[in-house]
């Protein structure tokens, strides 16, 4: 469903959302703002660099429930619903599967080796978590 020819404008809002996450996680933002899932830069105060990745959810356009996409760690298997954006072509948004790890009540995420392709025009929003370091090795 993936087509480079695709009009962007079909699906431009979420795609500038998307496009500020990717230039975050490669440190290469230009401009200054406080909030939202567009905010420029990663964590809670913009001089903390210590942050590499701004975990997300994505929305079914059709169901309105999270995506979900299947992952394996250490021959272990799971579903997870938060990822890790890595790149951006037009409608075509490429992820990171991320799973959680819950310890002390605190949920931390972890990269796996899992990716997937969305066509943004089967999105219909996009949750933001709190900003966070995924060891990416």
């Amino acid at each position: 469903m993936c087509d480079k020819n695709e009009n962007i404008e079909s699906c431009e809002c979420l795609h500038h959302i998307l496009e500020t996450i990717v230039k975050l996680q490669r440190h290469d933002h230009k401009k200054c703002s406080s909030t939202g899932c567009d905010k420029p830069y990663l964590g809670p105060e913009q001089n903390f660099i210590c942050y590499n990745t701004r975990p997300i959810s994505l929305f079914n356009c059709f169901t309105g429930s999270m995506w979900s996409f299947p992952y394996t760690v250490n021959g272990s298997t799971g579903t997870s619903t938060v990822f890790r954006v890595e790149s951006l072509d037009d409608c075509c948004c490429t992820c990171r599967v991320l799973y959680p790890t819950v310890e002390n009540g605190v949920t931390t995420y972890n990269a796996t080796s899992d990716f997937f392709t969305i066509n943004l025009e089967c999105v219909s929003a996009i949750k933001c978590y709190a900003d966070t370091f995924i060891d990416l090795c």
